[in-house]
C-alpha cells in the first residue's frame, strides 16, 4: 500500500514537472499567435490543455483531501507493481517529445506560419503521453472499477475543472455590461496612476497605457476566466465539504468575497502588464499575462481562498479540526520531491515576471528556503558532512567549471545590464539572495531529488542498473545546466560521492562545495552573472 502510494505521488509529480516544462517552452521559447493562424479555435485549444492540467491537478488534490477514503480504495485497488512500467514510460516520453518536436526542430522562433504542420506532433503526441500517463497512475481496469464504487463523482469533478476555460468563454459577453466594463477600466486607470502619473487613457475605446506602450481592455481582459475559475473551486470545496459547512452562509461569503478577490487581482494584472510593457518589455508583458501566468496565479488564489474558508469558524457546522488531514511534512518521498517541483515552478514564475529571469532570484530563493523549511525535520537528519572526500571531490569539480568556463555570451551582457539598473539596496538584497541560492538552496534541492530520489528509483540492480541510473539521472540533471557536458561529469561524480558511503549528507557537501567555489571566484572577479 505504502509503495503503490508513493509511485503514485512520484508520477504525478513528475507528470506536473513535464507539464511546466512544455508550458515554459511554448510561452517563452516557441511561440504561435492564435489570431494569425488558419485554425485558431484548435490553437486557443492547445494554448489551454496546460491550464485545464493545472486546474485538473488542482481539483483532484481538492478531491483527495475532502475523501481521505477515496484515497484509500484506490491505493487497495491499484497493484504496488506496475507491469510494463518501462514501456509506459517510455510512451510518456515518446509523447512528450513529439510535443516539443516543432520548438526543438524550429528552435526560438514563432510557429504561426507553420501551425498546420506542428499541430500533427502535438495531437499525436498529446494522445501518446495523456494514455501512457493515466496507465502509469492507474491501470485502467482498477481506474474503472475505482470510478464506479465513488459513483463516478471523480469524473464529474474532472469534467467541471477542465471546462473552466470553456465556461469562462460563454461568459465572455457579460464584458459587454457597461457598468463592468467601465469599473474595471477605471479601477486599472487609478491603480496605474499611482506608479505612472503620466499613465494615460481613452474611455471611449478602453485602451490606456503608460509611457509608449498601449493596451486594450477587450473582453478577454474582464478577468472572468479567474472569475470562473474560483467560482468552480468554492463550488466544488462546497460540495465536497457539505456535511461540515453550513449554508446559506458558505455561498453568501465565500463566494463574493472569491468573486471580488479575482476581480481584485485582475485589475492589478493589467496595471502590471502596463508597467511591465512600459518600463521592461513590451512582449514579455504580452506573453507572461495573456496565458499560463494568469492562470497561475488565479490557481493559487482559489488555493489561498480555500485555505482561509478551512480556518472560518463562520462557515463551519463545528470548529475546524488542526487534525485528521493527510500531511507532507513528514512524508520523506515528498521531502525529496516537492522542493524541486517548487523550484522548476519558481523558475516558470521568475520567467513571467522578469524580461531578465535572472533578476528575479530572490522570489526564487525564498521559494527554495520556504520549501526546505517545510521539510526540515528530514532534512535534519540529511545535513551535509564533513567527509574529506566529498569536499575534495566538490573543489575538484568547482576548479573544472571554472577552468571551462566560457566567454561571456548575450545572456550574461543582458544580466549585467539589469543588475547595473538596480538601486544600491536591491543590489545587496540580489547578491545575498543568490548567493545563499547558488551556494547552499539550489544545491540542497537538487541532490535531494537528483540523488536522493532519482537515483535509487532508476536503479534496476546490479552494476548496470547502478550504472543505468547514474548516467540517467546525470543526464537529466544536464539537462537543466547550460553546459550539458560539464554538468554530466558534475552529476556523476555527486553520485559517486553518494553511493560510497550511502549517504545522501556527502552528495550535497560536494555540490555545495563546488557552488561555492564557483561563486567565491565570480565575487572576485568582480563578474556578477558567473554566480
Amino acid at each position: 500500500m505504502q509503495s503503490t502510494q508513493k509511485r503514485i505521488i512520484v508520477v504525478s509529480a513528475i507528470l506536473l514537472l513535464e507539464i511546466v516544462a512544455i508550458a515554459l517552452t511554448y510561452q517563452f521559447v516557441a511561440t504561435v499567435d492564435c489570431h494569425e493562424t488558419d485554425a485558431p479555435g484548435a490553437c486557443r485549444f492547445m494554448r489551454s490543455l496546460v491550464a485545464r492540467a493545472i486546474v485538473a491537478f488542482a481539483a483532484f488534490g481538492l478531491f483527495f483531501w475532502a475523501r481521505p477514503h477515496a484515497w484509500a480504495r484506490l491505493l487497495h485497488l491499484v497493484a504496488p507493481q506496475q507491469r510494463g512500467a518501462v514501456w509506459l514510460w517510455g510512451g510518456n516520453l515518446a509523447g512528450v517529445g513529439l510535443i516539443l518536436l516543432p520548438a526543438i526542430i524550429g528552435g526560438a522562433r514563432n510557429l504561426t506560419d507553420v501551425f498546420h504542420l506542428a499541430l500533427i506532433p502535438w495531437v499525436a503526441g498529446l494522445v501518446l503521453a495523456a494514455a501512457a500517463s493515466l496507465a502509469l497512475l492507474v491501470p485502467f481496469a482498477a481506474l474503472g472499477r475505482w470510478l464506479r464504487e465513488e459513483r463516478y463523482a471523480p469524473l464529474v469533478i474532472l469534467l467541471v475543472a477542465v471546462a473552466v476555460p470553456d465556461v469562462a468563454e460563454v461568459l465572455l459577453p457579460l464584458w459587454d455590461w457597461h457598468f463592468l466594463t467601465s469599473l474595471t477600466f477605471d479601477a486599472v486607470w487609478a491603480t496605474l496612476s499611482v506608479f505612472a502619473p503620466d499613465a494615460e487613457a481613452d474611455p471611449e475605446t478602453y485602451i490606456l497605457g503608460a509611457e509608449g506602450f498601449y493596451v486594450h481592455i477587450a473582453r478577454q481582459c474582464s478577468g472572468l476566466e479567474g472569475i470562473a475559475l474560483v467560482a468552480a473551486f468554492v463550488g466544488i470545496y462546497g460540495v465536497l465539504f457539505r456535511s461540515e459547512l453550513r449554508f446559506p452562509q458558505y455561498w453568501l461569503i465565500v463566494l463574493p468575497l472569491g468573486l471580488a478577490l479575482s476581480w481584485l487581482l485582475n485589475v492589478l494584472r493589467i496595471a502590471l502588464l502596463v508597467l511591465i510593457g512600459a518600463r521592461i518589455s513590451p512582449e514579455l508583458a504580452v506573453n507572461a499575462f495573456h496565458s499560463y501566468a494568469g492562470w497561475l496565479f488565479f490557481t493559487l488564489l482559489a488555493f489561498f481562498l480555500l485555505a482561509v474558508v478551512q480556518w472560518l469558524p463562520l462557515v463551519h457546522r463545528k470548529p475546524p479540526m488542526s487534525g485528521g488531514r493527510l500531511s507532507l511534512r513528514h512524508d520523506w518521498l515528498a521531502a525529496r520531491i516537492l522542493p524541486f517541483v517548487a523550484f522548476m515552478v519558481a523558475g516558470v514564475l521568475t520567467s513571467a515576471l522578469w524580461a531578465q529571469p535572472e533578476l528575479g532570484y530572490p522570489l526564487k530563493a525564498l521559494v527554495l528556503a520556504v520549501a526546505l523549511a517545510f521539510f526540515h525535520r528530514h532534512l535534519a537528519r540529511m545535513m551535509p558532512t564533513l567527509d574529506p572526500v566529498a569536499i575534495g571531490a566538490g573543489l575538484v569539480v568547482g576548479l573544472a567549471w571554472i577552468w571551462r568556463q566560457p566567454l561571456p555570451g548575450a545572456a550574461d551582457a543582458a544580466l549585467l545590464e539589469g543588475l547595473a539598473t538596480l538601486g544600491g539596496v536591491a543590489l545587496a538584497v540580489w547578491v545575498v539572495a543568490r548567493l545563499l541560492g547558488t551556494m547552499l538552496l539550489v544545491p540542497v534541492v537538487e541532490e535531494l531529488f537528483f540523488r536522493g530520489y532519482l537515483l535509487g528509483r532508476l536503479d534496476f540492480g546490479g552494476i548496470a542498473g547502478r550504472i543505468f541510473a547514474v548516467a540517467v539521472s546525470s543526464a537529466l540533471f544536464a539537462a537543466l545546466h547550460g553546459r550539458p557536458v560539464d554538468a554530466f561529469a558534475a552529476g556523476v561524480v555527486f553520485a559517486l560521492v553518494m553511493l560510497r558511503r550511502n549517504r545522501l549528507g556527502d552528495a550535497m557537501t560536494a555540490h555545495i562545495v563546488a557552488n561555492s567555489a564557483i561563486a567565491l571566484w565570480a565575487v572576485l572577479s568582480g563578474d556578477l552573472s558567473r554566480i
